[in-house]
């Protein structure tokens, strides 16, 4: 009886240890990870001088983006530079100048490891035509060089939110005299490792 018991026993080991990587791997393949939108969205100050002296005109914005994404699985680190050609100054302040559109997302899960790192770091344009013409040139102060005319503010924090994306932190950039704002929103999406 005893022998029987023992031979089951002996039986089952090999069958338990080959069910151990199996458990180990539904256990790591469960494990919640994360990856990352960031949107975009320009808007203008009720004091802008866009929206006060040229209400319906036509115009193009252009920025630069300064991008650290990095995690052991996935690491990007660069400068993200979107235009927007064909933008009409609406005719109210509540209206933004480039309606939310992605900038850029993460294809890879990874470990939680914080948000990326993400500043706006240059902005420049052109509202109008002939003498009523608006040029935007709005850069960061750097240290050693004098301060820009019109500068540029990154990193204002937002209240947080959610909207049909998802929740997300949100980061403005603005202007100083030609009183823009870039929005960014940043999305962590969950995903399985």
């Amino acid at each position: 009886m005893r022998f029987r018991t023992l031979c089951r026993l002996l039986a089952l080991v090999p069958v338990g240890f080959g069910l151990a990587p199996l458990g180990q791997a539904l256990g790591a393949a469960a494990e919640l990870g994360v990856r990352h939108r960031i949107d975009v969205m320009v808007s203008a100050e009720p004091d802008a001088p866009v929206l006060s002296r040229l209400k319906g005109a036509k115009g193009e914005l252009s920025f630069t983006v300064r991008l650290s994404a990095n995690s052991k699985e996935s690491k990007f680190f660069g400068m993200l530079r979107p235009s927007f050609p064909d933008i009409v100054v609406p005719d109210g302040a509540g209206k933004p100048l480039v309606q939310q559109t992605k900038l850029w997302e993460e294809e890879v899960c990874h470990q939680r490891r914080g948000l990326p790192k993400v500043t706006v770091t240059q902005l420049g344009g052109h509202f109008g035509e002939g003498e009523g013409r608006i040029e935007i040139l709005a850069i960061n102060r750097h240290i050693g060089v004098l301060v820009p005319p019109d500068e540029l503010t990154p990193g204002i924090k937002l209240d947080p939110g959610s909207d049909s994306f998802g929740v997300f932190l949100a980061f403005r950039a603005q202007t100083r005299n030609s009183r823009l704002n870039v929005d960014l929103k940043i999305y962590p999406i969950d995903c399985f490792l």
